[in-house]
């Protein structure tokens, strides 16, 4: 029997609000914003106690990591399209004969080639797990990033026992 637990960022309030653009897709390819909200899903065997993973602990690595894209500029480092000059406190992003110049403090650099939801969900997933200490038991984390209510990306990683 398969054991685990769920943590629903919209009700958890793990959520985050921020701007991209993702200049393959038209539409996408103008500068908008969601407000994001990020789950988890961690599957394994409970321990003595009969706990997969301390609710408290999962939530608060989780906050950690969408706290650093709360209200910031979503730039995707490693895009084949996307140009990024970063000058002083200004930085120039273009893409497809559309230039953008921000300030510097109101983005965040990833190291993603998309902002999509499903590389928003990846990014969220290994800084999850560098953040937290997993226990030995824990099988598989399964990461969700909405982009509004009914729509999203999930990731999973399986951890070999």
């Amino acid at each position: 029997m398969d054991s685990y637990i769920y943590i629903d960022g919209w009700k958890s309030n793990i959520r985050f609000s921020s701007a991209h653009i993702i200049p393959e897709y038209e539409k996408c390819g103008r500068l908008h914003g969601h407000t994001y909200a990020v789950h988890a899903k961690v599957s394994g065997k409970p321990d003595k106690k009969g706990i997969i993973i301390d609710f408290s602990l999962l939530k608060d690595a989780l906050k950690q990591v969408v706290n650093k894209l709360d209200h910031r500029i979503l730039i995707p480092e490693k895009s084949d399209v996307v140009k990024i000059e970063k000058e002083n406190n200004s930085v120039k992003v273009s893409s497809l004969e559309k230039i953008y110049v921000f300030p510097i403090n109101d983005c965040v650099f990833l190291p993603i080639d998309s902002t999509s939801a499903e590389n928003l969900a990846r990014y969220i997933l290994e800084n999850f797990i560098a953040k937290i200490s997993l226990p030995k038991h824990i099988e598989k984390i399964e990461i969700g990033v909405d982009e509004g209510y009914g729509q999203g990306a999930r990731i999973m990683k399986t951890f070999d026992k």
